[in-house]
């Protein structure tokens, strides 16, 4: 796994204290964080702009990508797909835990080909599966 340091390099970006502090909450999670986590888990040294902005500026990067919730608000998780600059691979399904509330992105599954009417062109598909996580899941 490449470090914090090697991706804000790798993709042009300044090493600074809240794009390293940011980034390193995302390599250590496994799901996805809503801009309160963040805050939460950081607790000091970086205020909510600073936040939302390294936010924006990593989704632009294609270092992570949007997540769409049934409340409207947006979460965040770490690109895998090898994604870049205006350009993200994340055609894959997002599974919500009813109980836990954890998002977790299913890489392996593939958001289905949708076919459109003859002279729509699509730009984006996302699809997200509520349900109960294995976590949750009461054993048999």
């Amino acid at each position: 796994m490449e470090s914090v340091s090697e991706i804000l390099k790798q993709n042009r970006l300044s090493i600074t204290e809240g794009r390293r502090k940011i980034l390193s909450l995302f390599l250590q999670t496994d799901g996805a964080l809503a801009h309160a986590d963040i805050e939460q888990e950081l607790q000091a040294g970086l205020d909510r702009v600073t936040v939302y902005r390294t936010l924006q500026t990593f989704v632009e990067k294609g270092i992570i990508h949007n997540i769409p919730t049934t409340d409207n608000s947006i979460i965040y998780a770490l690109c895998k797909d090898h994604c870049e600059a205006g350009h993200h691979h994340d055609n894959h399904v997002h599974f919500i835990c009813d109980t836990c509330h954890k998002t977790t992105c299913l890489s392996e599954v593939l958001v289905p080909d949708v076919r459109l009417p003859i002279g729509f062109v699509p730009k984006h598909a996302e699809m997200v599966v509520n349900g109960t996580c294995g976590d949750c899941r009461p054993s048999a």
